[in-house]
């Protein structure tokens, strides 16, 4: 196993040949960018709506806290399942099938939750949601890696998290801003179906990754993809990446489980507090004693913007491990700072507040870039959506957590603990995060 990822990135491009990772950016490389983008839109918007249209529902149907919380983790649950189970059937059966048809049950569900007659269907109903995007956290930046020039990998899979972010924000600002009656919640919900079923027809019709072909022995069929879509018929096929068969024991693997615990627990880390703060920001200003919470959420969702864009340049700017690191102490001290201010006035503690967002936003790009570079070919659906599906464990927990937190203890100790979760991924990031720039992935 070891020298299979040691000849991975060592063997030499013959002359005449180029590997897939050299082939310089092209429309072909715009196209499946843009591609990926639609799905992680739709991905922000299912995830971000349920925050707006969450209490609505529960003020019409008197739902309580346990069920709150169950609906908001519902999809991250569905993520779990998903990621861990469709990212390893793409290492199966190839890339292409299941980033095309996850986007069906995802319209579908979407739709469904229009008539849904009570909360156990919502919940099943984002379970399924959650289930299809699981497949979009574990393919998505597994295919676009394997298709992305080497130099513009990092920004071409940042870019993904930008386009969650404005899904997100724009979810937000739909739900405080639209009112069509006491059922605002379920055109809420159903609108969802909208962006989904825009990305299933774009993705109709999508190559298969050249990389997942070489590792499976199909090199002439990579070719004729690469020369085809890429317009570059003359790929390098390296002899050691051909993986017949591949194993979850591999992912730990002594060659491998340093980068597998680094991923898992570096994104759990980052994703946990983002999820819980983000679908509970109404109850948290609320709890701040904010008079006008619709005007400090729209400031800080534009803070969200600002930090995704911010962070596309310092992911080309910034080796992965320093950017990784120092975000996660600047987050860390901002929610301390926010448990701290907790009974100050609430434009100061908006302060900490919009920077950790600008921060967390900025460093988010990095869960679609350093997840499939840690990773070889034959496994990286199979450990993206490792990574993935147990950030997801994590962004449950602290989404239920969080609001019986805010209910039993209030602010300051909720944020003190959420900043608690910040300070270990910077401890495991400083301990074991690995230089993967400039990596050969195919």
């Amino acid at each position: 196993m070891n020298s299979a990822i040691t000849d991975e990135a060592q063997e030499p491009v013959p002359e005449g040949k180029v590997a897939l990772d050299q082939i310089p950016f092209g429309r072909f490389h715009l196209k499946v960018t843009m591609m990926t983008f639609g799905a992680n839109f739709s991905d922000g918007y299912a995830l971000g709506i349920i925050g707006s249209a969450l209490p609505l529902l529960s003020q019409q149907w008197h739902v309580d806290g346990f069920w709150q919380g169950m609906l908001a983790s519902s999809a991250l649950i569905g993520l779990f399942f998903g990621s861990l189970i469709l990212g390893r059937i793409s290492d199966r059966i190839g890339r292409q099938r299941v980033y095309v048809l996850n986007f069906i049950l995802i319209a579908a569900a979407s739709l469904a939750q229009f008539w849904a007659p009570n909360v156990e269907t919502i919940f099943v109903l984002r379970l399924l949601i959650g289930f299809g995007l699981g497949a979009d956290y574990a393919v998505g930046p597994t295919l676009l890696s394997e298709f992305a020039p080497r130099k513009s990998r990092g920004l071409m899979l940042s870019s993904l998290t930008v386009l969650w972010t404005v899904g997100y924000v724009i979810a937000n600002v739909i739900g405080a801003y639209v009112n069509v009656g006491p059922d605002t919640w379920r055109w809420l919900l159903a609108s969802g179906f909208i962006p989904a079923l825009f990305v299933l027809i774009v993705r109709i019709g999508s190559p298969e990754s050249p990389g997942w072909l070489i590792s499976r022995g199909r090199g002439d069929e990579a070719a004729a993809i690469a020369e085809k879509y890429l317009k570059t018929g003359n790929i390098f096929i390296p002899t050691a990446h051909v993986q017949e068969k591949s194993s979850y024991r591999e992912l730990f693997s002594p060659a491998l489980r340093k980068s597998t615990w680094f991923g898992i627990l570096f994104y759990s880390c980052q994703v946990l507090p983002y999820f819980a703060i983000y679908t509970f920001v109404y109850t948290i200003l609320e709890a701040m004693k904010v008079s006008d919470a619709n005007m400090q959420n729209l400031l800080i969702n534009i803070f969200l913007l600002a930090g995704g864009v911010a962070g596309l340049w310092a992911i080309v700017r910034f080796p992965r491990k320093a950017f990784t690191f120092w975000t996660f102490v600047i987050m860390t001290v901002m929610l301390a700072l926010l448990g701290l201010l907790a009974e100050a006035s609430p434009w100061l503690m908006l302060i900490p507040f919009v920077v950790y967002s600008f921060v967390m936003s900025a460093a988010s790009n990095i869960t679609q870039v350093y997840p499939p570079e840690l990773f070889p070919t034959h496994l990286r659906g199979s450990g993206v959506g490792l990574l993935n599906a147990t950030s997801r464990i994590g962004s449950a927990i602290g989404t239920f957590l969080l609001p019986i937190s805010l209910e039993k203890w209030g602010v300051s100790v909720s944020m003190y603990w959420l900043a608690g979760v910040l300070a270990l991924g910077a401890l495991v990031t400083w301990l074991w995060a690995p230089k993967t720039e400039g990596k050969r992935l195919v």
